[in-house]
């Protein structure tokens, strides 16, 4: 298999050969054909769709046939990332937790959402500038609401996580945040100490990079992009990320090719099993598109019970959620 560059570059070129496709129709046979050769050179094929199948249609848990993933191990219902996230989810009968990864500054991958420890923990600054036995020290339930009841949970490593998902039967999305070339060869590593996961978990990103890389080292992981329209220009909650109205128009464009290469490009290239999109933009429609493409939709994140039942009873795909019970948004 052919190696990569970076992968905008490669996505500009593609895209210039669209816009020149625009202007006749030899443009646009150049531009297919050359399209079609770059997918024929770098893609990776998909994994068996019966190996997705068993990584988000288990036969037991709270969906009743649905994946029920706890939101970064259950955020709601204990400390977010920690070994209590992980018990307190299969105690609560989820399916599977989501997890993510990321790293000190002496390479241990952990579990951490941000790139700083300050919210979820008693310590201050970025993750990357701190050693493993610093953050180890860190009280990672300080900041829950439900601090009392977990006091002194650490930040765990990748493998302590990894072990307790194993030990409750519990699927794992891994949400690689970063790091493509670490992450991929720290999962690599865990895949063959623990063959289980590659029935049991996949690996997600927002970075296509992170899964054509992870593919790259391992093409037997089901993996999934993940995917929130506007996200380049606009905040989870709608608010603009840039006040320049100049800057803000430009990453607009950016989100409109982005949203393009997802849904006609990078799925393909990476050979991704499934697609984690941000609720608020699907519906049966869009599940169908994703279905005739071999590729599963999974929903975040689905906290009141409207959506649970809409996703559960009418949608028939999996979700992620802050919690179990059968609504915690009004209290998240």
């Amino acid at each position: 298999m052919l190696q990569i560059g970076d992968g905008l570059a490669c996505f500009s070129v593609v895209f210039v050969l669209l816009l020149l496709g625009t202007r006749s129709a030899i443009c646009s046979s150049v531009f297919t054909a050359a399209l079609y050769t770059f997918l024929v050179m770098f893609r990776y094929p998909q994994v068996p769709i019966s190996r997705t199948r068993q990584v988000l249609s288990p036969s037991v848990g709270a969906g009743g046939g649905i994946s029920v993933v706890a939101h970064r191990g259950g955020g709601h219902d204990a400390p977010e990332n920690t070994l209590a996230a992980i018990r307190e989810a299969s105690r609560n009968r989820a399916t599977g937790v989501e997890l993510d990864l990321e790293f000190t500054s002496d390479g241990i991958p952990v579990l951490m959402h941000d790139d700083t420890v300050d919210r979820t923990t008693n310590g201050s600054g970025p993750l990357g500038k701190l050693r493993y036995a610093e953050v180890r020290k860190l009280d990672a339930s300080v900041k829950h609401r439900l601090r009392d009841k977990f006091p002194g949970e650490k930040v765990p490593t990748l493998q302590e996580a990894v072990e307790e998902c194993i030990k409750h039967r519990l699927t794992i999305l891994f949400d690689v945040k970063g790091h493509p070339d670490e992450a991929a060869a720290v999962l690599k590593v865990m895949y063959k100490k623990y063959p289980v996961l590659y029935n049991t978990s996949m690996v997600c990103s927002f970075e296509p990079k992170v899964i054509y890389k992870m593919r790259q080292a391992d093409p037997d992981v089901v993996t999934a992009l993940t995917h929130r329209p506007w996200s380049l220009s606009r905040l989870g909650d709608g608010t603009p990320r840039f006040e320049s109205p100049w800057k803000h128009h430009w990453m607009q464009v950016l989100d409109v090719l982005l949203d393009w290469a997802h849904h006609h490009l990078l799925w393909n290239l990476c050979g991704v099993s499934a697609f984690l999109v941000q609720k608020d933009f699907i519906s049966s429609d869009y599940v169908q598109y994703w279905a005739q493409r071999g590729v599963a939709v999974v929903g975040w994140t689905i906290n009141t019970a409207v959506e649970k039942h809409y996703y559960q009873d009418l949608l028939k795909i999996s979700y992620i959620t802050d919690c179990l019970r059968e609504d915690c948004a009004p209290h998240y």
